[in-house]
């Protein structure tokens, strides 16, 4: 774009100030001016290939571990960019697009379609996607499930800091049964031999993967019979899962499948209809699903952006593919801890170690918080950010979710391993 063009648009800005009742019609050209200047650039310029690569190399310089929101795919990113003002052809943004249009019912619809192709949904499920984040869904789960059975109660398994957020909120609105000994700290899973279940519980709920201590379960709780629900906020399609196995799942989309703002429920058809009565209309699922998540305003451009991710899922493999790269991203990681002779440890138990947060101290077991200083200084300045463990534990932690490189997680080992020989 050029200068001419920054300087109508500044032009624009001093008039839209003094002159509102004009200011759609400039508005309207200079959309028209940026839908055909951007156009232009793509086709036309003589080192367009150039450009574009010069777009990846800038983002590529910054390397994003955080826990969430999280690195989204580059692919998804320039999409995006190139659809941000005209979405296909319409004219407008997704921003702007109204949720009862057509052309969002078909960015809706494809967004479910993709998913339940992804995951293999059965036609029993109803797809939702919600706002409130995982902790809206703390509430909205006891409000239209705990009164499945007259005892309404529930049976919650606590592993870590979100499960527990989850148990206490459940406890405002019936009985909550912790099934196992209180932990002494979350740093594995007790084992399902020390469960007592309780027969009468309306279901079963656990954290699949626990974001803050790096705890992450590698099988599906077995609950006699009871409906289970399972909070997948942070390892959503990093691998396979059987969605028949569960009554409910939900996923806040900003780690592995989108940016914040939209929350995924997949429900099984009969559990729908049993909310409370003080359930708020918004969290009631059986609302939600009649009206296609459509009750109110959903979070518009956060599906759309989820339905890209999902694309660039199928794309790369499906969840099967994504499970492969994630093993190699985080066993990468885990062995130089397991071989740095205790200059990196992590706590956690290795049979529940989380694929997507990698949580370790530096320097000794319990962390050396000036060694620990220095490394996220170090690593800040070779473009590596959001390393900082959880403020609730410290240390130091790497989330490596489905839009995080091989080639990410590999600058991260081999900084690792330079940081070791320098101090250790």
């Amino acid at each position: 774009m050029n200068a001419s063009f920054y300087a109508q648009l500044v032009n624009w800005y001093q008039r839209r100030r003094v002159q509102k009742e004009s200011c759609g019609t400039v508005e309207a050209e200079l959309r028209g001016e940026i839908i055909h200047t951007a156009e232009s650039d793509r086709v036309n310029h003589p080192s367009a290939q150039h450009r574009n690569s010069f777009y990846i190399m800038e983002q590529k310089q910054t390397i994003n571990f955080g826990a969430g929101p999280a690195k989204l795919p580059q692919t998804v990113l320039l999409q995006a960019q190139k659809e941000l003002l005209n979405f296909g052809s319409t004219g407008i943004s997704v921003l702007e697009m109204s949720h009862r249009s057509s052309d969002f019912n078909k960015i809706l619809n494809k967004t479910e379609s993709l998913l339940r192709e992804l995951l293999n949904v059965p036609d029993n499920y109803k797809v939702m996607f919600l706002q409130g984040g995982g902790s809206g869904q703390f509430s909205a789960v006891p409000l239209n499930l705990i009164g499945l059975k007259e005892d309404q109660c529930a049976d919650y398994l606590v592993t870590g800091t979100w499960s527990a957020k989850a148990a206490k909120e459940a406890e405002k609105y019936g009985k909550v049964n912790i099934v196992h000994p209180k932990l002494d700290s979350y740093t594995k899973i007790p084992d399902s031999s020390s469960w007592t279940l309780n027969p009468s519980a309306s279901y079963v709920y656990y954290c699949c993967n626990e974001t803050v201590h790096g705890v992450e379960y590698n099988f599906i709780p077995e609950t006699n019979g009871v409906v289970l629900v399972s909070d997948m906020s942070s390892n959503f399609l990093s691998r396979p899962v059987d969605v028949s196995k569960f009554g409910l799942i939900f996923a806040g989309a900003q780690k592995n499948v989108g940016c914040a703002g939209v929350t995924v429920v997949i429900v099984r058809e009969d559990l729908l209809g049993h909310a409370s009565k003080e359930c708020p209309i918004v969290l009631d699922y059986k609302v939600q699903a009649e009206m296609n998540s459509l009750y109110n305003t959903p979070p518009c451009f956060s599906i759309y952006i989820m339905g890209l991710v999902l694309e660039w899922i199928k794309n790369n493999g499906g969840s099967a593919a994504m499970e492969t790269l994630n093993k190699q991203k985080s066993s990468m990681i885990y062995d130089i801890i397991d071989t740095s002779n205790g200059f990196y440890a992590c706590p956690v138990d290795a049979a529940c170690r989380s694929r997507m947060n990698v949580p370790f101290r530096v320097g000794k077991k319990e962390g050396d918080d000036e060694l620990e200083k220095k490394f996220l200084d170090g690593a800040s300045k070779r473009g590596m950010i959001s390393l900082k463990g959880h403020r609730s534990v410290g240390g130091i932690r790497a989330s490596l979710y489905n839009a995080v490189t091989v080639e990410d997680t590999e600058a991260l080992a081999t900084y690792m391993k330079e940081f070791q020989k320098e101090h250790q």
